[in-house]
């Protein structure tokens, strides 16, 4: 039993008790491929967070005590064991097995939810369920709801109030613990690997497609689940498309290369960028641009520190981006005036960072009572400016067109300022061009 999901409940329990509250936190249903097909399994994150089990059609129930005397409880129910069924769907760890393996005080079959659920939930006026992602469990849900509510003689509290599980367990989730982080340096790790292999692979006549196969090989034969999210593999004017996921055109000599892919391991997420010359050698303009983007990067991860507000790498970043298209003629000054105006969204029209962990673009409040939030120690964003220059935009020098350059690596706050979880992936452009000319890293620190 990995003690960090023991650790993560105990946390969610306390939570619940200052709400007196019970939670119901089911995995992710199977996702329909095409007919009969379908998608690999992910658990919900949620619920993964709470159990670290990845079996489907299982159902975490949490019952805080609220009563002195009292004990808290965590309820999981999930699928039987049966031979027959686990030749065709592989193995199950079965209700015997659960509370030993995963520390949880209950083990039930998902076939006694509904009937068992009514009883658990009684002693508690609130319950936290995320609604809106199984139409089926909804209304089960609601209907075991009216059930408690129409027993008019019951002398205990029945939930009157569902409540979402945002301020809960998001809340939770936004603060990494050391279990979670040693994960996600791992899946950093695996990511640097995975770069550097596509860096030294890339050349003209190769195409996009053979790229994201080798990241995809290299995340798995290193020990990943696979990709974090669909990689982009991004040649040429490719790259000015921000979610380009085709990856099937062949890469060019004299064009930029954009990878944005990152690793996950153990459902966590690492999300990086890198932009590099496919033949080792950036042209006058790509290498001015390239510049731009990664002073604005250095600069905004220096914002990433304790007490800053999320927002300031941002802010940070757009000065420097907007500057620098100033003095490169791809937009009028004075700066004040174009970031006023905002003529710098033609070229960057995204924003700067989000948070990282269990999903890619992960959960917690940016806001807090109207104020953009400040960072704390333990959380992890992403800081991730570019710039993109379309094929077609005929107000800019043709020289300039067709450049999309992205910088992103993973940074955690920690109690004296940063850490870049993703620091061995090269960026610094001298060391991108001998990378890519000659196949061989000089320093990856």
């Amino acid at each position: 039993m990995n003690p960090m999901y023991r650790e993560h409940r105990r946390a969610a329990l306390d939570a619940l008790r200052s709400r007196g509250a019970a939670a119901l936190i089911p995995t992710a249903t199977h996702k329909v491929r095409n007919f009969d097909a379908e998608y690999r399994f992910r658990p919900d994150s949620d619920f993964w967070h709470l159990t670290g089990f990845g079996e489907p059609d299982s159902v975490l129930l949490l019952l805080p005590a609220l009563r002195a005397g009292a004990s808290d409880r965590s309820v999981l129910f999930l699928r039987e064991k049966k031979r027959d069924e686990e030749i065709w769907t592989g193995r199950r760890l079965g209700l015997a097995a659960a509370k030993e393996t995963l520390g949880v005080d209950e083990a039930l079959a998902t076939s006694e939810l509904w009937t068992r659920l009514p009883e658990f939930l009684k002693g508690y006026s609130r319950v936290v369920y995320r609604s809106g992602l199984d139409d089926a469990r909804d209304r089960a849900f609601l209907q075991v709801l009216a059930k408690l509510r129409m027993q008019s003689r019951i002398v205990e509290p029945v939930p009157v109030e569902v409540l979402d599980p945002a301020p809960i367990l998001h809340e939770l989730r936004l603060f990494k613990r050391p279990a979670e982080l040693a994960v996600m340096r791992r899946a950093a790790a695996i990511s640097a690997e995975a770069h550097v292999a596509a860096m030294r692979r890339a050349r003209g006549g190769v195409g996009e497609r053979e790229i994201d196969a080798l990241l995809q090989y290299e995340f798995l034969r290193r020990g990943a689940q696979g990709p974090a999210y669909t990689n982009i593999v991004a040649g040429g004017a490719n790259a000015c498309i921000l979610h380009y996921v085709e990856n099937d055109q062949p890469l060019r000599d004299g064009e930029l290369l954009l990878i944005d892919a990152g690793a996950e391991v153990e459902c966590y997420a690492s999300d990086v960028t890198r932009t590099f010359p496919i033949n080792g050698r950036f042209s006058a303009e790509q290498r001015a641009l390239y510049d731009v983007v990664l002073a604005a990067q250095l600069a905004a991860i220096a914002d990433v520190a304790p007490g800053k507000a999320f927002t300031a790498a941002h802010e940070t970043a757009l000065r420097v981006l907007t500057a620098g298209l100033i003095e490169h003629g791809l937009l009028k000054g004075p700066l004040d005036d174009a970031l006023k105006s905002e003529s710098y969204r033609r070229f960057y029209m995204h924003r700067t960072g989000h948070w990282l962990g269990l999903d890619v673009h992960d959960c917690g409040a940016y806001v807090v009572d109207g104020a953009p939030r400040k960072l704390e120690p333990g959380m992890v964003v992403t800081v991730e400016p570019g710039l993109y220059v379309a094929e077609d935009d005929e107000t800019v020098e043709a020289r300039w067109r067709g450049i999309g350059i992205r910088i992103e690596d993973d940074v955690l706050v920690t109690p004296t300022g940063n850490e870049v979880l993703t620091r061995a992936i090269p960026k610094d452009p001298v060391e991108l061009e001998r990378l890519c000319e000659r196949g061989v890293l000089v320093n990856a620190s």
